[in-house]
């Protein structure tokens, strides 16, 4: 059997404008911080009605006698952090309302920031494509030099060839192969 007396109330308790530890009492309940606590078992079903005293206005005087709007303070300190935080998960967002000077400026610093990084991204992605259009043209160079390499080393090879039979007095044909000029040389008698 449960007795059901627990009274859970989102701390903390200084801002209700009732004593609410004076009505749990009087109530046979017992209080319990509903915003420290997940679990409401036990919760009374008939508890006190209660009040949060209203936050007063907080105004900061400046070293010049002027006066500085806490709560507009705390609107543009909350709309810093919301850029601040879109901006460090990489998806700049600006937040719903008026923003005050200091929140617009950053948000237009973080923009400018944003679109320099874009423009960076932009550069190195164009450069990338340049390397890759270079690499070709460096390969396909030196395949044209192997390629030209191996028939310099092929016609030094014909001409060689051809210097041996001439020295044989062996008769071939001009435009004669490689293979065949071989052939012909290896016939030739041993001195």
């Amino acid at each position: 059997m449960s007795n059901k007396n627990i009274w859970y109330l989102p701390g903390p308790f200084h801002q209700y404008q009732e004593d609410v530890k004076a009505l749990a009492k009087e109530n046979g309940l017992r209080i319990v911080d509903a915003s420290v606590t997940e679990s409401r078992e036990d919760a009374a079903d008939d508890v006190p009605e209660v009040t949060v005293k209203e936050v007063p206005k907080v105004l900061l005087i400046d070293g010049d006698g002027s006066s500085i709007n806490i709560d507009a303070f705390r609107v543009e300190l909350e709309s810093v952090g919301l850029i601040v935080e879109s901006f460090a998960d990489q998806a700049l967002a600006r937040p719903e309302g008026e923003l005050g000077p200091i929140a617009d400026r950053l948000f237009q610093v973080f923009e400018a920031v944003n679109a320099g990084v874009e423009s960076l991204i932009r550069e190195r992605d164009g450069e990338v494509e340049k390397v890759k259009a270079l690499q070709l043209q460096v390969d396909d160079l030196l395949q044209q030099i192997d390629k030209a390499g191996r028939e310099d080393a092929d016609a030094k090879e014909i001409a060689d060839l051809k210097a041996k039979l001439d020295e044989a007095k062996v008769p071939y044909r001009a435009n004669a192969s490689k293979e065949s000029l071989e052939k012909l040389v290896a016939d030739l008698p041993k001195a």
